[in-house]
């Protein structure tokens, strides 16, 4: 799989995570930015942008959530990034 096709996949999976969140819980991230605006998103990407800090700084051997990954946490960075567009 080469570089381009690898972002598709990873969007296509970012955008049926995007419809099954909501379709499970709302939009959730849609009424609060209605509610509260911008500093909402800015909120919410700097607890992720923080996650992904402390990940980067303990080794993972170290870490007792063993499911957290830089990987995930990059993903959900990601996602939330699309959010902020809607």
């Amino acid at each position: 799989m080469n570089k381009i096709e690898l972002h598709q996949a990873i969007c296509k999976g970012l955008h049926t995570l995007y419809e099954n969140k909501n379709q499970d819980y709302g939009d959730s991230f849609g009424e609060t930015f209605g509610k509260l605006g911008m500093i909402s998103a800015v909120t919410r990407i700097s607890d992720k942008y923080n996650r992904l800090v402390s990940l980067a700084r303990k080794p993972e051997k170290e870490r007792q959530l063993k499911s957290e990954s830089i990987e995930d946490t990059l993903l959900v960075l990601y996602y939330d990034g699309y959010g902020v567009k809607k």
